[in-house]
């Protein structure tokens, strides 16, 4: 069927055009073909990157695009590393990525370790466990926002169950010491089963006539999990840590959805602070050195990682 398909779809392809393609290498076709999705990643990406980079040495507004825009040479960049602001929401978005990471990747190496053992009903827990996964954020930031309410709110009674705490007596979303753990839980509840399906991916890798000759050398199942499997999933778990790394540094629908960056400024992550100066203070100028400042960080940090990761690979 496909056979024919493929003839029909030559028979009315213009014999010109046809000559043509006939003419060409491999190469040629493979060029041919790519070039129109490059060009639509170069407008898409390459270009806002160079211009918010002209944008980031000026004092440009956007509200305001009718006024000179005045070269302020490294200004901007200046303003930012020396503003305590600046640094209080990057050190903010770090305690986020680091216990975000911390949690979903031991939960979700936990989870994954269970679900390689092929326990009955294993692939329906499977694809339990993978629902969060599947929603929209918009969708899990209202749902969440509705579990913390502390009148009609299950997480509270949850919480008070276990505790004896009256669930009116704390607030996770209204609270400066509760309302950055609340964001954490979400994140972690959401995003651990992406990190599970990579850790299980690396531990399915894993030949089985590995486990077979460290059984047959009486190894202990303590001593196969440190020496065999950790040291053979550890590549796949680190980069579980990479992909969540650079997402949860870009955090921004969560905290926006449950908090705004509130209360006060208790979870005002670095997204949620350019997202500020661009669209309502309009400091478009300032906005887009910032925006350049998380890029090289975020960059830098990333290919350390990936250096690191070389590294262990080649083990």
């Amino acid at each position: 069927m496909l056979d024919r398909a493929a003839e029909a779809m030559a028979l009315k392809t213009p014999r010109k055009l046809a000559k043509k393609v006939e003419g060409l290498s491999d190469r040629a076709v493979a060029w041919l073909f790519i070039t129109p999705t490059m060009a639509l990643l170069l407008a898409i990406n390459i270009f806002p990157l160079f211009w918010a980079i002209g944008l980031s040495f000026t004092n440009y507004r956007a509200n305001r695009p009718n006024e000179a825009i005045e070269n302020v040479g490294l200004r901007n960049y200046e303003r930012i590393l020396t503003d305590p602001d600046i640094w209080i929401a990057m050190q903010t978005t770090a305690n986020f990525v680091f216990w975000t990471i911390a949690l979903q990747t031991l939960i979700g190496f936990s989870l994954a370790f269970l679900i390689d053992r092929k326990f009955r009903g294993h692939a329906f827990w499977t694809t339990i466990i993978l629902v969060p996964m599947m929603l929209s954020p918009a969708v899990v930031g209202n749902f969440w926002r509705f579990l913390y309410q502390p009148q009609i709110g299950l997480f509270n009674y949850i919480v008070s169950f276990f505790t004896g705490i009256p669930p009116s007596s704390f607030e996770m979303l209204g609270s400066v010491q509760l309302a950055p753990w609340a964001i954490i839980i979400v994140d972690t509840w959401m995003w651990t089963p992406y990190v599970m399906l990579i850790c299980l991916a690396g531990l399915r890798s894993i030949p089985d006539y590995i486990y077979e000759a460290a059984e047959v050398d009486r190894a202990s199942p303590w001593r196969q999990f440190w020496s065999i499997t950790l040291p053979m999933a550890l590549p796949f778990i680190m980069l579980a840590v990479l992909f969540r790394g650079i997402e949860n540094f870009k955090m921004f629908d969560m905290v926006n959805l449950l908090t705004g960056g509130g209360p006060g400024s208790t979870t005002e992550v670095a997204s949620i602070t350019l997202k500020r100066e661009a669209f309502e203070k309009w400091r478009t100028g300032y906005s887009s050195a910032f925006a350049i400042i998380l890029f090289v960080a975020v960059f830098g940090l990333a290919n350390i990682y990936v250096k690191a990761l070389n590294r262990v690979k080649q083990r």
